[in-house]
């Protein structure tokens, strides 16, 4: 049987397999795609909330009753839920084996207390509990195009996520709207039925915030427990001093380490792909980009009144570099900037962050989310 790797990553990596066997041949790619597979495709939306075959489009009411009053049924009756304040929709339960392939969703309200949680073959604890906007690159709250290859997010704020995610007994995947106003949540979400490798690790993502952070250290994740791969981190991070920012490392501790890691990094741009500050030496200026595996997406410039500080939006997608585990994970990352003299200055930056990880269940509880305060965006 193949690592892990290349089969929760063939769709992304665009590499035909030796074995087209393998999870019932969903390892498709422009040199194989016209293979026939025994896998059943569903999709689960407003306008069929079980993913059942031939039973969508059936709905007699829903958010587009009104528009739809003349044409009735089949006519876009339910293309949205409504989430009311303090209420958290179920947006799609399933009793199976197979794989999540997709998942779109344009939510209306305030993305950081619209919390998306996912829960693996019946668990009680999530293995993905997130706010909806960090989880697809957009942490601020404002629209900016991401173009990459797990997560694109486009044009009318549409998230949409191409991490495969496999299940063996049964998925849930629910929306809470902390708020004191109601949502709208347009969603899709698209999937698989089919037989599951032994190896198959379950996908897992988790929030943290430090505002500000203290000993200039930020805490991507710690405390991850088990057997698995790390493959991603979105930060969005807002700078509350003047100079250039991001000369900290990120360290890598795992299976074991004390105090030093295994992986350090040599500065901020250069773990997210960039270098020498980000900087375009011809406007002397941030250039914003987004690749398939690492972008500054983001860029949100003070505006003189009340975008008083300067934030930014940036991911690394670990796919052709997955960072492997046997027993243990924990993240950290250097909020370091400069002061005079040509020396580092411990910073006091307000950094969010969201990880993306592969484990083989069960995994370590997760901290409990910051408060609705804690969590807001100021």
């Amino acid at each position: 049987m193949k690592n892990l790797f290349a089969l929760l990553f063939s769709v992304l990596l665009a590499s035909t397999l030796t074995s087209q066997e393998e999870f019932n041949g969903l390892e498709l790619n422009l040199g194989n795609i016209y293979r026939v597979s025994d896998a059943e495709t569903r999709s689960i939306s407003p306008e069929n909330f079980t993913g059942e075959p031939g039973k969508a489009g059936m709905a007699t009411e829903g958010t587009g009753s009104e528009p739809a009053r003349e044409l009735g049924q089949g006519w876009k009756v339910s293309p949205s839920v409504k989430i009311g304040p303090g209420e958290t929709f179920t947006m799609a339960e399933v009793n199976d084996q197979g794989v999540i392939q997709h998942m779109w969703m344009t939510p209306t309200g305030n993305w950081r207390h619209t919390i998306m949680r996912i829960y693996w073959d019946g668990e009680e604890e999530p293995s993905v509990e997130v706010p909806v906007g960090d989880f697809f690159g957009m942490g601020w709250g404002e629209y900016a195009p991401l173009n990459s290859q797990p997560i694109t997010v486009n044009p009318g704020s549409a998230f949409n996520s191409f991490w495969p995610m496999p299940f063996r007994k049964k998925f849930k995947i629910t929306m809470e709207n902390m708020s004191e106003q109601e949502m709208y949540l347009y969603y899709q979400i698209d999937y698989a039925l089919t037989n599951v490798p032994e190896d198959a690790a379950y996908f897992h993502a988790q929030f943290r915030r430090s505002n500000p952070t203290e000993g200039a250290i930020h805490t991507l994740v710690d405390g991850i427990k088990g057997k698995g791969h790390y493959v991603g981190t979105y930060m969005a991070w807002q700078v509350n001093n003047r100079g250039w920012w991001g000369e900290g490392e990120i360290k890598f501790y795992m299976d074991g380490d004390k105090k030093f890691p295994t992986i350090a990094g040599t500065g901020t741009e250069d773990y997210f792909l960039g270098s020498y500050n980000f900087e375009n030496k011809k406007t002397n200026e941030y250039e914003r980009y987004s690749t398939p595996y690492a972008g500054l997406h983001q860029i949100i410039r003070p505006d003189g009144l009340y975008n008083s500080q300067q934030r930014f939006g940036l991911y690394r997608w670990h796919i052709q570099d997955p960072i492997r585990f046997q027993k243990d994970l924990k993240i950290t990352i250097q909020d370091l900037g400069w002061r005079s003299g040509h020396r580092y200055l411990q910073q006091k930056s307000d950094i969010s962050s969201v990880v993306y990880w592969y484990q083989l269940e069960p995994h370590a509880s997760f901290p409990d989310l910051p408060s609705k305060d804690n969590l807001e965006v100021n």
